[in-house]
């Protein structure tokens, strides 16, 4: 069986290896900084870290190409920690344990990382080869890209000099991205009351698994299955037709992932048990219909257990029912300037009973146009007042608006398709990229953003596709080497 060390490029493939052993879930990124900072000191190159925990290492220019223009390659430091429901797995103290299937590497049980482990193991690979002939590289990590890019928010003036930038957090091979969406994060704490459950009454557990999920921004559009919408319809229909109680409803986990999983604990009378344990066979049967091959893992259980002792009162169960059937999911507009690229977008990211009797209910909007945005998270948030809840908006994150012109990108595309003899395509991408606030924060700057193929992004079905990292090496290598040299004026 092959291992990491045996694919090539073997510099990036052996750094990756290395990159999953260290816990790095965003806003716990103490052991990779202290991983890039050693680095740094082995291989006695300068490197510093700013106050949000930001780290730059810079590697000086080959010898005879000291005129030319300082480029920026920059990767997060931080992932996205999914995993299956029955996988164990501590994200603070275990490894990520790769492998190798079908021409690709994924993980087992959980998320990969190589979103952007991947882009950081480049970074590494880059600094230390002097087979790489290049001017100045400056190469920067961020912290807490995957849930809130407070990292990219917080940079100040001056901790990088290059005003040429290429970001290595795109997922699409042939692909370069020259614009991205902005977002912001629309939050609901719902208050409700607990009460004792009728006398009489049984408990049930019902949970939905085996959905795709998926990243919010680049798989919105696919037409994957909501488990949090899902779970809210059935709750709907049972407490129509049997008057059930709800004990608890928890469903997903993070913020910039479509929900793939669902449980709630329900009290039934127990004169209705069959008739509901028959409805949830009904509703499997259905939901496989829908989706068909699209959710060919779906699963819909139910289960006897222990009688919750108490519930929530009737009023709050049917204002969060109502709340969740009003909040959108999904595609809002598709844009009128670029093919096939989601203008707007919404992701019901989860629910969950947090404790003290509040219920938190998480989404994120996305759009390429920033009254489009704050648009739709002020409908969401309407949405989320039918419940009572107390709704609280991120600052959230601007976009990054395309420059056909850019030097970096003819000098991308002109690289690409000498290596590759075939052009790339030139998108802008709804998911949001760490671009759109350096853009927004660092003027003059000329940006493009490239990376492998990565598949599942932000779920535990997450896997990159290994000939496509050899190609994104030579891409970027042949780049970096072409970087001219600095204007005398």
């Amino acid at each position: 069986m092959r291992t990491l060390s045996q694919l090539s490029p073997a510099p990036i493939w052996i750094y990756f290896g290395e990159i999953c052993r260290i816990p790095r879930l965003s806003k716990n990124e103490g052991k990779i900084r202290k991983y890039l900072l050693d680095f740094a000191s082995l291989h006695k190159l300068e490197s510093k870290e700013d106050q949000a925990g930001n780290i730059l290492i810079i590697r000086k220019a080959s010898p005879g190409m000291e005129n030319r223009k300082t480029v920026v390659l920059q990767s997060h430091m931080d992932m996205v920690g999914e995993k299956n429901a029955d996988h164990p797995h501590n994200w603070h103290t275990d490894p990520i344990i790769p492998y190798i299937t079908d021409g690709y590497v994924a993980a087992k049980g959980t998320t990969l990382g190589a979103d952007d482990g991947i882009g950081i193991a480049t970074q590494l690979a880059i600094l230390v080869n002097p087979a790489v002939r290049a001017g100045k590289i400056e190469c920067l990590f961020t912290v807490d890209e995957e849930s809130g890019m407070t990292g990219a928010m917080n940079l100040q003036p001056g901790f990088f000099e290059g005003r040429t930038y290429i970001n290595l957090d795109s997922e699409d091979e042939g692909i370069l991205y020259i614009g991205c969406a902005g977002g912001i994060d629309t939050v609901g704490d719902m208050p409700y009351r607990r009460v004792p459950v009728r006398k009489g009454s049984c408990g049930f557990k019902i949970s939905l698994t085996g959905l795709r999920g998926g990243h919010s921004g680049d798989e919105i559009h696919k037409g994957f299955g909501n488990s949090v919408k899902i779970m809210n319809s059935i709750l709907d229909e049972l407490t129509k037709k049997f008057g059930i109680q709800l004990s608890s409803f928890s469903g997903g986990n993070l913020r910039n992932a479509i929900p793939r999983e669902a449980f709630s604990v329900i009290a039934a009378e127990s004169i209705h048990s069959q008739e509901i344990i028959d409805r949830i066979g009904e509703f499997s049967f259905k939901l496989k219909d829908e989706f068909a091959d699209l959710e060919k893992d779906l699963k819909l259980a139910i289960e006897e257990c222990e009688t919750p002792p108490t519930v929530m009162d009737g009023e709050s169960q049917q204002k969060l029912i109502k709340a969740l059937e009003c909040c959108p999911h999904g595609v809002i507009a598709w844009s009128k300037d670029m093919e096939d690229l989601v203008e707007t977008s919404s992701n019901l990211a989860s629910v969950n009973f947090a404790g003290n009797n509040r219920i938190r209910i998480v989404t994120t909007q996305r759009s390429s146009v920033e009254s489009s945005k704050h648009e739709i998270a002020g409908i969401v948030g309407e949405c989320l007042k039918l419940a009572g809840a107390n709704v609280v908006h991120s600052d959230g994150y601007p976009g990054w608006k395309p420059d056909p012109g850019s030097e970096i990108l003819k000098i991308t595309s002109e690289s690409y398709e000498k290596l590759f003899d075939r052009k790339p395509l030139v998108k802008a991408i709804h998911a949001g990229l760490e671009c759109g606030l350096i853009y927004e924060k660092f003027s003059g700057i000329d940006m493009i953003s490239i990376g492998p193929t990565i598949r599942g992004a932000h779920t535990p079905e997450e896997k990159i596709k290994i000939d496509t990292v050899q190609m994104f090496w030579d891409l970027l290598v042949d780049v970096i080497g072409r970087i001219p040299a600095m204007s005398n004026e």
